[in-house]
């Protein structure tokens, strides 16, 4: 805890401009910092989500790398397993995105 991340950004382009705003980070990537997070907060295997989830550890994985796109249901049951509310969830990826984009989280 008190480790800060950095959230996973696209490769910048070979000519990328001094200055110029790097790329948001897409919202599945936010979704899975969090969710992340949450996980080791309770210090919590993937196995033990993953299987309160109803879901593989390699999809809740790639979930939590932000490499796959989550349906509403898979959402819904990895939140739920972890005990967080939609609405808590979704606040917190906000703040992280915050009204300038995203530096680095707290892990």
């Amino acid at each position: 805890m008190g480790d800060l991340l950095a959230l996973p950004h696209p490769p910048h382009p070979p000519h990328h401009e001094p200055g110029r705003r790097q790329p948001e980070p897409l919202w599945r990537e936010v979704v899975g910092h969090e969710l992340r997070a949450e996980r080791r907060r309770q210090d919590r295997t993937l196995a033990d989500v993953a299987g309160e989830a109803g879901i593989s550890v390699q999809y809740l994985s790639e979930v939590e790398r932000g490499l796959k796109e989550p349906s509403s249901e898979i959402l819904g049951a990895v939140h739920g397993a972890l005990g967080l509310r939609l609405v808590e969830l979704t606040s917190r990826v906000s703040r992280a995105l915050g009204p300038t984009g995203p530096v680095a989280l707290a892990a």
